[in-house]
C-alpha cells in the first residue's frame, strides 16, 4: 500500500543539509529520478510522496549512507548518490565510511584522494598487498589514475626509487612512425591520463624535473625489452593492446622490491583482427598464481559522468543480445 513517508534528520545543520541535498536540490532531484518518486525536503525532513514500504526503506538506506558522508563535513556528489542507489537497488550494503577511511594520497592543493567505489578500494588494497596486479575494466573506473597515485605515494615515502609508465604503441589503427616529432612527442599524446595524475600529485614543474632525472620514466612498451626493473613501480596502461609475447616480455621484467600494475579495457582492443590480446590471455593464465591479483572492475565503479555508466551498460547489453541472437540463429 502506497502512502507518504517522512524521514527525519533532526541533527542536520544548515551546511550539512545543503551538502546532502545539493546546490539547487541537485542531489535530491537525482534521488527522485532514480526511484521515480517525488522527494522534497524541508525542516530537516524528507517527504516521499506515494511510496510503498519497500521503496521507502531503500530511499532511507541511501539517505542514511549519504548522511554519514556529510557528518564528516564532506559534500555529497552526484556520483555518491548514484553509487548508493545502485548498491541499494541490488540489496548491497552502502559503506562510504570504509571508502573515505582509505587515503591513497593528497593532491598538490591538499585534497585527499580516496577510492570512490568498493571495486576501487579492492584495487588499491591489492596494489599494496601484491607485487603484480591486473585490473581489467571499462573506461572511467579510475584504474590508471589510482595506479599512478599509488606509485607517487610510494615514491614520496621512499618505498621505491623510480616510476616507470609504459603502454603499447597501438591506438585506433595509428602507427607512431607516421606521427611527427621525436619519441617523446610521439608517445606523449597517448599518455595524457598518466600525466594528469602526476600533475595532480606533483605539479607540472616537479613532474618535469623527475622525468629529466629519470626518476619517472615514460616510454613505449618496446623499450622494456631486455631490462630488469628493480626498486620500481611499473605501470602498463592500455594493456588490452599488448600481444601475448609483449605481455610475457613485460611481466618477466619484474625485479626485486618492485610492483607492477597492468590496466586495460578488453572492450577497446585496437589490435589487428585475429591478434589475441595479451591482457585477456594473462587474466586466464595468471589467475591461479596466489601472489598475483587479477581483478575486474565494472560499470558500478565508473566515476565519470553518469552517462558514461549508461553508455557502457548499453554496449554490454547490446553485445549480450547480439550473442543470444547468434545462438538462436
Amino acid at each position: 500500500m502506497s502512502t507518504n513517508k517522512v524521514i527525519s534528520f533532526p541533527e542536520l545543520n544548515d551546511k550539512q543539509a545543503l551538502d546532502l541535498i545539493g546546490l539547487h536540490d541537485k542531489n535530491l532531484n537525482i534521488l527522485s529520478e532514480c526511484f521515480g518518486k517525488i522527494i522534497s525536503f524541508r525542516n530537516n525532513e524528507f517527504i516521499i510522496n506515494d511510496v510503498d514500504n519497500d521503496v521507502a526503506h531503500q530511499i532511507e538506506e541511501v539517505l542514511m549512507a549519504l548522511y554519514e558522508v556529510v557528518k564528516k563535513n564532506q559534500a555529497v556528489s552526484e556520483r555518491d548518490v548514484l553509487y548508493a542507489y545502485r548498491l541499494v537497488s541490488k540489496s548491497e550494503k552502502v559503506d562510504f565510511d570504509n571508502l573515505y577511511k582509505k587515503v591513497i594520497g593528497k593532491t598538490l592543493t591538499g585534497k585527499i584522494i580516496s577510492p570512490k567505489t568498493k571495486g576501487q578500494l579492492e584495487f588499491v588494497n591489492a596494489i599494496e598487498k601484491y607485487d603484480i596486479v591486473l585490473a581489467i575494466g571499462p573506461a572511467g573506473t579510475g584504474k590508471t589514475y589510482l595506479a599512478v597515485i599509488e606509485a607517487v605515494s610510494m615514491l614520496k615515502k621512499g618505498d621505491i626509487k623510480r616510476i616507470v609508465l609504459t603502454r603499447p604503441a597501438v591506438e585506433a589503427g595509428e602507427s607512431l612512425g607516421f606521427l611527427p616529432g621525436d619519441l617523446k612527442e610521439k608517445v606523449d599524446p597517448y599518455l595524457t591520463p598518466l600525466y594528469d595524475a602526476l600533475h595532480d600529485m606533483l605539479g607540472v614543474e616537479q613532474t618535469d624535473k623527475l622525468i629529466e632525472k629519470n626518476v619517472i620514466e615514460i616510454a613505449p612498451l618496446a623499450y622494456m625489452r631486455g631490462r630488469t626493473l628493480e626498486d620500481a613501480f611499473v605501470i602498463l596502461d592500455e594493456a588490452q593492446n599488448t600481444t601475448t609475447s609483449q605481455m610475457k616480455m613485460f611481466l618477466t621484467r619484474l625485479g626485486f622490491n618492485s610492483k607492477m600494475v597492468i590496466t586495460g579495457d578488453i572492450t577497446q582492443i585496437d589490435l589487428n583482427k585475429g591478434s589475441k590480446s595479451g591482457l585477456i590471455e594473462a587474466g586466464y593464465v595468471l589467475s591461479d598464481i596466489d601472489e598475483i591479483k587479477v581483478l575486474h572492475l565494472t560499470s558500478d565503479d565508473v566515476v565519470r559522468h553518469p552517462l558514461v555508466q549508461k553508455i557502457i551498460e548499453s554496449y554490454q547489453k547490446s553485445k549480450h543480445d547480439g550473442e543470444n541472437k547468434k545462438q538462436i540463429i
